[in-house]
């Protein structure tokens, strides 16, 4: 996201707890803050303003509050999740998420699971910040070679050192996004003149039978499916597409999913150990 920024002749400022070192050296300001502490918010965002913020870890009402609270910014871009939808289904919508639902309540992040705290997060948005010019970005998983959670290397080392997995959705169709594309559709929208909910995913799905197929083909290795295994990553998710009909709308364009993840699953194939 930030290399595109730069890239499309952005002034770009980090803000993050100052832990980890980054590759930007003077191309970027930086200010550092602890998120979850609003006090901490309060004194590096008050009486600064930015053109557009984008908040890539906002989990719940609270963490909108704490920064919408105090800054001055033409623009909020929120990176929500396709969790908020419940459930999920084939052409999910943006629409079939309801941001008015009486369910909404100021929350810290650790008062619900994952899924209910990024609703309330949009909840937050949609009931309390309705005068304020915001998109809430709605993505499925993001996958990629730099993958943090390891979601999907998971299946691919169960595969290869035959380890039994419990698997409840094997042959649900799935969607996911790939990483680097998430940051360039942030980046694409700093300056799209839309506000409300928008989704972004790869065109097309696969299965979970399908990904470990294509394992077992490369490594002549096989899946042990047990319920008594690990339990794996991505149980509990109902078969899914997401619609992009409003992104390319607009302009965007999502690589297709069958084009790259099977690259993705050979990195991961060859860094198995």
């Amino acid at each position: 996201m930030v290399n595109e920024l730069l890239a499309n002749g952005h002034d770009v400022t980090i803000a993050t707890r100052g832990n980890a070192s980054d590759k930007y050296g003077d191309r970027v300001k930086r200010i550092i803050f602890e998120r979850t502490n609003e006090e901490s918010v309060r004194k590096a965002l008050s009486g600064t303003h930015y053109d557009v913020i984008i908040d890539k870890i906002a989990y719940c009402s609270n963490d909108i509050k704490y920064v919408l609270d105090v800054v001055d910014c033409d623009k909020y871009i929120h990176m929500s999740s396709t969790s908020v939808y419940n459930p999920k289904h084939i052409n999910t919508i943006e629409s079939d998420f309801d941001g008015f639902s009486t369910d909404f309540a100021w929350c810290d992040r650790f008062a619900f699971p994952y899924e209910q705290l990024k609703r309330q997060a949009e909840y937050a948005l949609w009931q309390k910040y309705s005068d304020r010019n915001w998109i809430a970005v709605r993505y499925p998983f993001a996958i990629g070679k730099d993958d943090y959670t390891r979601r999907l290397f998971f299946y691919v080392a169960h595969v290869m050192k035959s380890i039994p997995m419990n698997i409840d959705n094997l042959d649900y169709q799935m969607g996911f996004i790939r990483s680097d594309e998430a940051g360039k559709f942030m980046a694409f929208l700093v300056d799209k003149d839309t506000t409300g909910a928008i989704n972004g995913s790869a065109e097309g799905t696969i299965s979970i039978k399908e990904i470990l197929d294509y394992v077992e083909k490369k490594t002549g290795t096989r899946a042990i499916i047990d319920k008594n295994g690990d339990n794996a990553p991505y149980n509990g998710e109902p078969e899914y597409s997401i619609n992009t009909e409003k992104a390319t709308a607009l302009g965007f364009k999502f690589s297709v999913l069958q084009d790259w993840i099977y690259k993705l699953l050979d990195y991961y194939i060859e860094s198995v150990k």
